[in-house]
């Protein structure tokens, strides 16, 4: 009987804990970061951003580009404080500027909720 009322408890868990979407359509679009350095100009944008996590998400994407884990045109994940993010980021370069151009796709806010960017 213990059994029983365990594995009806297990498999209820597992019904109700899919992990369900969001869509959101309003995003913030904009410069967050501008980071100057001898050799060169990194401008970081974000496009479809959450307001509450722009800035952090910007500022880790520049600390990703500085350690060069950051590829042209590649679905990228940023970790951080109160979300993770992954997103397409494109890097286009005019001379000793950096433009680097971050679209959000999903957000993961650590509480468990998941956003994702509809068009």
């Amino acid at each position: 009987m213990k059994y029983l009322l365990f594995l009806v408890l297990i498999s209820t868990q597992l019904a109700f804990s899919q992990e369900s979407i969001r869509t959101y359509r309003h995003g913030q679009n904009g410069m967050e970061l501008i980071a100057k350095s001898k050799s060169e100009t990194v401008i970081i944008s974000t496009f479809n951003a959450k307001m509450d996590i722009h800035q952090d998400i910007a500022r880790k994407l520049y600390q990703l580009f500085k350690e060069k884990k950051v590829a042209h045109n590649a679905l990228l994940t940023v970790i951080g404080k109160e979300a993770n993010v992954i997103g397409k980021c494109l890097i286009k370069k005019s001379g000793n500027l950096t433009s680097l151009e971050f679209y959000y796709e999903k957000v993961f806010w650590h509480n468990g909720m998941v956003e994702k960017y509809g068009r």
